[in-house]
């Protein structure tokens, strides 16, 4: 490898290490904030939060990278032009292209790992990751009790501590409605003391009440509900048990998700994508076929005469028939018109879901290369660009850079959704940024080839002056 290469390779990838955990942890945080919710109080082991944290933070490379491409790409030749060394290389004859060299190899390289991740790793994360968060989110929050607040977490149970001691086990003032006959608020039982403790399994809750009166309301017989008989019972101690298998998360099988579009590979999703044309096709066709089998009838047997128009008159057909006849007649036409309107819906409603769902299945499969074209295309744009600006740091290459990268993501975002909607085809929406995009690459790397003074101010306020003098009158000789 010669001595320039090393240089720049070395010059690249400080930059790009650093912005790519940048932007991961950036978008990671996203993740938090908008599932912290479902999070927050539930009790979850460290250890299934590190392993759904794991999941998630792989999930946003495919965010993380290209942003990372383009903002790392940006400063390391903004720094080469700010302190002349791209100046010093350009004057010993080396093009900007021959400078890019090792960079654009190291991006082909970044750009097939990225399609390699994409296709057979991602799949894989997301099934985990959704699996994951789908049981984090049905859990139940844990059992807490809080001084003078009725606690309904467990079914069956309203449970109300008047004052929870320091250890966290020995309670003050106890209430609980027992609903689990589901009559109301007919057994209500009070204790002044009592003692909160889970058995060694995590199983069960078993709370100890001590000093206590339990008061149950009869309801058994039709007498009870006249006279309201109240049967009251003193204990010094009680032991209840409380089941606690429902706090705990169970984990689903992971099979129930792994059809998901976001969870197929390639192959995966070309083989989903023709079962369902052949699904539609089928119903097409089976469609035509019932309607003929269950509710045509072929008129022209049934007419008597043809109308001036040469059209066959209905009339001729219930002319032999009585009153009764023919209301009944029409009454069954009007049964099977609306049964034939009722299969049409609900054939049309399935034809509907299926080509919508389709069209997810082709989009998740263009996503598998957008995203290492678009590393390709970001990069094109942010090293020509940071040649031409010659700054470096993290200073005016991030502003640029969040441009960039929020005009490449929301013309992504309108892409996919006008192709999800169906209003233009897949292949158009999901490449839409990189159409729009690529032009601007080579614009730049072109004018960066050229040394152009793209963003000099002083070019312009010069080319404005020409364009003025050309339109000042010249003096009238004498």
């Amino acid at each position: 490898m010669k001595t320039l290469h090393k240089f720049i390779l070395k010059s690249y990838v400080g930059p790009f290490v650093m912005t790519f955990f940048i932007a991961m942890f950036v978008f990671f945080m996203m993740f938090i904030f908008k599932y912290i919710d479902d999070f927050v109080g539930k009790g979850i082991a460290a250890g299934t939060l590190s392993k759904l944290f794991f999941y998630f933070s792989l999930t946003t490379i495919p965010m993380a990278l290209p942003l990372a491409i383009l903002l790392s790409s940006l400063m390391t030749f903004g720094n080469l032009g700010e302190h002349f060394e791209l100046s010093a290389l350009k004057s010993a004859g080396l093009s900007l292209q021959r400078i890019m060299y090792p960079l654009i190899i190291t991006i082909v390289l970044l750009s097939v790992g990225a399609f390699y991740f994409s296709n057979n790793i991602l799949p894989i994360t997301n099934l985990k990751a959704g699996s994951l968060l789908y049981d984090v989110r049905q859990s139940k929050p844990a059992l807490l009790f809080k001084d003078g607040v009725f606690n309904n977490s467990i079914d069956g149970f309203s449970i109300r501590v008047g004052k929870k001691e320091k250890d966290g086990k020995t309670l003050r003032d106890v209430m609980i409605y027992d609903h689990r006959a589901m009559q109301g608020n007919n057994i209500v039982l009070f204790a002044k003391g009592g003692r909160m403790e889970e058995t060694p399994d995590k199983n069960y809750l078993l709370l100890t009440l001590t000093n206590g009166v339990s008061y149950k309301e009869m309801t058994e017989s039709e007498k009870d509900s006249r006279t309201h008989p109240l049967v009251r019972d003193k204990f010094e101690e009680r032991l209840i048990r409380f089941d606690l298998s429902e706090f705990k998360m169970s984990r689903t099988k992971e099979e129930l998700f792994k059809n998901n579009y976001q969870m197929l590979n390639l192959s995966q999703l070309r083989s989903t994508v023709d079962s369902l044309d052949k699904k539609i096709i089928k119903r097409k066709v089976d469609f035509g076929k019932q309607l003929r089998k269950s509710y045509y009838i072929r008129s022209s047997s049934f007419l008597e005469k043809p109308d001036s128009e040469g059209k066959g008159d209905i009339r001729g057909v219930l002319a032999h028939f009585s009153k009764e006849e023919k209301a009944n007649i029409v009454e069954t036409a009007s049964n099977i018109a609306r049964s034939s309107k009722a299969y049409a819906e609900s054939i049309a409603n399935d034809h509907s879901a299926d080509y919508y769902s389709k069209l997810k299945y082709d989009i998740e499969w263009h996503r598998k290369f957008t995203l290492s074209i678009a590393c390709l295309v970001l990069f094109f744009i942010g090293a020509p660009l940071g040649a031409i600006i010659r700054k470096g740091g993290l200073g005016m290459p991030v502003v640029i850079s969040v441009v960039f990268f929020i005009s490449f993501h929301i013309l992504s975002i309108t892409g996919e959704k006008l192709a999800k909607e169906g209003s233009i085809p897949t292949w158009q929406g999901m490449w839409m940024a990189t159409f729009i995009l690529l032009p601007i690459g080579i614009f730049l790397t072109y004018k960066a080839t050229a040394d152009s003074n793209l963003f000099d101010t002083s070019a312009y306020v010069g080319w404005i002056r020409k364009l003025f003098k050309r339109f000042e009158k010249k003096p009238v000789s004498s």
